[in-house]
């Protein structure tokens, strides 16, 4: 109610006033015993828990006497036609050579169909297409892929994806596996501007009462708990705010404060040396992991066959007219709901920006560019990343990742593929082993010549989850969805399901000509390996949004970066980092003008881009609000004459 601890007339509560335990209430009501045995009995009516269902989804619709299979197969075949068209066929093939390199295509087209068909996912996959079909249509930037999705052909030819998994040795199990029933999971990227209207189709299409986001409950951290306590104890911000940057940050294994305090001089004497500190510290760790409030999953969306209400109990947040769900995702996932995520990323809309502006060239008819049919071996790109000159460009600019690309040298998408993959804690140690075989410096080890296929794209370095599961497949006979069972079991390290999995490749291995001892030390690289690999459909749907953004910064840089400063506008660090990069580069960063300048910043024409425009919005002091009028005013009625 925020009020102060030290407020006299706030409201006080008894020392009774708490949950009493069940002897304490036996006691109090001795006289009218059956009250007590009343509470348990409401309880029991109160208290509900979800049975497990299985998944439920609304009925996609489909054309009179199709069912759900039906429609997904015919979809699927039109849009295989489509992308065997626009990016597999060549203008130098002849007909025999279409329908050979067509073959594998339409062989995993109908093997995944097939799978996904008899797994009862048809309706999964039809609404997933429709909903990206229709955002694609409506203009709004969706990412090529996030997750295992990428290595479906399918989900390829639906336009789900972007990127060709047979190009890139992308494997279908690993994202849908036949010998492990679990619903597939397609995480979207789409541009941070439209991705709210592309949730606001999905309720129209299924109705708002179908539709929900999902609860998460956020808890008091450490620092929460004594930024919340310190500022209800009346402490100076200052002090608390210097106390709490003694307390380590990271949010991915939080350190409890007690913990925290014991390990920490500095703590350990602010709370000697101020009887209130050492009271906020304590009742900071009272406090601390307690929910402190409901919010809503970034990403997560439920979509219903039937009204929510009659499946999970729903909240509505004060902030948004869509419901949500009151169970987290675990549980709205053991209730029969399915969770589709949509997620916003920044990239794709800086990406649409510079697309704009290099459309606005000479008067708006400046080149079309098709972020989704570049050429993937650009000169320009290669040289630009060889450089390492890479401010702006997704998932390559920080200062550690560029000095991996000044020794890597990339030059094939592949590269781009393998570091985005590498650069993490665990799979960094092999990046200079994979640099200096690139260059010849080292020698790759195949462990066994039926290996070299599968390893040579990486130079012989294990780097993705496919490898561990194409490994055990050609050595040891394993099916792909076996394989991606091992791999799973790689990853848990349950010993008992190792040694049966170990017993398992060893034999199939010596089956196939394979010594024992071999077979065994192939095993433990695999098992090795497999606790850091990484899923490389992810790898190479981040890479072609990394390679996007790097092809129009080396071909198109004073639209990339302008592009790339509209969306840091309030970040001055960033603005002073990209004005840093475009002056290097020799672009002009022109100053705000209030005859030439937009309320965000903006290229500078003339025959050619000749530099990039100040956005008045970035000025200090000048209110954001009153700046689209103040331009559309300028382009109304003319320039501003008068101071």
């Amino acid at each position: 109610d925020r009020r102060f601890l030290a407020e006299d007339d706030r409201r006080h509560l008894p020392p009774e006033h708490r949950f009493k335990s069940a002897k304490e209430m036996r006691a109090l009501f001795a006289d009218l015993p059956e009250a007590v045995d009343n509470t348990l009995v409401i309880a029991r009516r109160c208290a509900w828990f979800p049975s497990p269902r299985d998944p439920m989804l609304p009925s996609f619709p489909v054309p009179d006497g199709q069912s759900e299979g039906d429609a997904l197969r015919q979809l699927a075949e039109e849009g295989l036609k489509k992308r065997l068209q626009a990016h597999v066929y060549t203008s130098a093939m002849d007909e025999d050579e279409r329908q050979k390199a067509a073959k594998h295509y339409h062989h995993r087209l109908e093997y995944e169909i097939d799978i996904i068909i008899k797994m009862g996912f048809s309706g999964y996959f039809l609404i997933v297409a429709d909903f990206i079909q229709w955002a694609k249509g409506e203009g709004i930037p969706v990412g090529p892929g996030r997750g295992s999705g990428a290595g479906s052909l399918v989900a390829w030819v639906l336009t789900i994806t972007d990127l060709d998994p047979l190009r890139f040795g992308l494997l279908f199990e690993r994202f849908l596996n036949p010998e492990r029933v679990s619903m597939p999971d397609f995480d979207i990227d789409f541009c941070q501007d439209r991705r709210d209207d592309v949730i606001r189709y999905v309720q129209d299409k299924y109705g708002q009462d179908h539709v929900a986001q999902i609860i998460t409950f956020g808890s008091l951290q450490a620092r929460a708990a004594l930024r919340d306590v310190g500022r209800v104890l009346q402490l100076p911000y200052g002090q608390v705010d210097r106390i709490c940057k003694l307390v380590p940050n990271n949010p991915a294994d939080p350190v409890p404060l007690a913990l925290a305090v014991d390990k920490e001089p500095q703590l350990q004497q602010a709370r000697r040396e101020d009887p209130m500190v050492a009271r906020m510290m304590d009742m900071a760790i009272a406090l601390e992991g307690l929910y402190r409030h409901a919010s809503t999953h970034a990403a997560g969306v439920v979509i219903g066959d039937r009204s929510l209400d009659e499946l999970v109990p729903l909240y509505r947040d004060p902030h948004s007219d869509m419901p949500v769900t009151q169970f987290s995702m675990k549980y709205v996932e053991l209730a029969g709901l399915v969770k589709f995520d949509f997620l916003g990323l920044k990239t794709l809309t800086v990406l649409a920006r510079a697309v704009d502006f290099i459309r606005e060239r000479d008067g708006g008819t400046g080149p079309e560019i098709d972020l989704s049919v570049i050429p993937l071996d650009d000169p320009a790109t290669y040289d630009m990343l060889g450089r390492a000159e890479t401010v702006g460009v997704f998932q390559l600019e920080s200062a550690g990742m560029r000095e991996v690309l000044r020794g890597l040298k990339p030059d094939r998408f592949e590269d781009i593929i393998a570091v985005v993959a590498l650069y993490r804690p665990g799979p960094m140690d092999n990046i200079p082993s994979y640099i200096a075989c690139k260059h010849g410096r080292e020698k790759p080890d195949y462990m066994d010549d039926r290996l070299e296929d599968i390893l040579k794209e990486t130079n012989g370095i294990m780097i993705y989850q496919e490898q561990v599961m194409q490994i055990a497949q050609v050595l040891s006979g394993y099916t792909l969805g076996a394989a991606d069972l091992l791999r799973r079991a790689m990853g848990k390290k349950i010993q008992s399901e190792m040694d049966a999995q170990r017993k398992h490749f060893v034999e199939g291995a010596v089956a196939r000509g394979v010594t024992k001892a071999k077979a065994n030390q192939v095993f433990d690289q695999v098992n090795k390996f497999a606790g850091y690999g990484f899923n490389k459909s992810h790898a190479a749907a981040y890479a072609l949004v990394a390679y996007q953004t790097a092809y129009l910064k080396a071909n198109y840089p004073v639209e990339f970066l302008a592009a790339s400063m509209i969306l840091d506008i309030n970040n001055t660090d960033k603005l002073n980092f990209f004005r840093q990069e475009a002056l290097r580069l020799g672009i002009p960063v022109l100053p705000p003008d209030v005859n030439r300048s937009s309320a965000v910043f903006s290229v500078e024409m003339s025959d050619q881009p000749s530099g990039i425009r100040y956005a008045l919005c970035a000025a200090k002091t000048v209110g954001e609000q009153a700046l689209p009028k103040l331009v559309k005013e300028r382009d109304t009625n003319g320039d501003f004459t008068s101071p």
